[in-house]
């Protein structure tokens, strides 16, 4: 599958896959950080895309996120293929992470992207739902 990317930024990378077999593509900030009214650390990417028409991108922090306090703010975050707009990435920080937070800078892998298809998903109310071996357990039911 092709994608239409835009760079907005002339520091701009565009995403690619790192290793054979992996899912997600690096986003990589065009800037370091900058706050917004919340507290909030907002990234840009310098990165526009046009994302075919049945298909979303879904932008996910990076494994190595854990080495820091970042949490992404949505947590995963869900680009529509109307969206025409800067790729960002916002991210807070654990409140029990004690001390002096890392930002990232210009150049830094800030997350991934993975574009895939959804499908068109229409509800029909009903008054029962048929049975299953799982029923209507949930948080944990299935095992410890």
């Amino acid at each position: 599958m092709k994608v239409k990317v835009m760079k907005l930024d002339a520091g701009a990378k565009i995403p690619k896959y790192a290793k054979a077999g992996d899912a997600g593509m690096d986003l990589y900030a065009t800037e370091q950080g900058e706050a917004d009214k919340y507290g909030n650390m907002v990234y840009k990417t310098g990165l526009a895309m046009e994302i075919p028409d049945g298909y979303v991108g879904l932008i996910y922090p990076r494994s190595s996120v854990s080495k820091t306090a970042h949490m992404l703010r949505n947590h995963v975050g869900v680009i529509d293929s109307g969206y025409r707009g800067e790729i960002m990435l916002k991210f807070g920080w654990y409140e029990q992470t004690p001390g002096e937070h890392k930002v990232y800078e210009a150049g830094d892998r800030i997350g991934q992207i993975i574009i895939m298809p959804h499908p068109k998903v229409e509800f029909n109310e009903v008054k029962e739902l048929s049975d299953s071996d799982r029923g209507d357990g949930g948080f944990g039911s299935t095992g410890s």
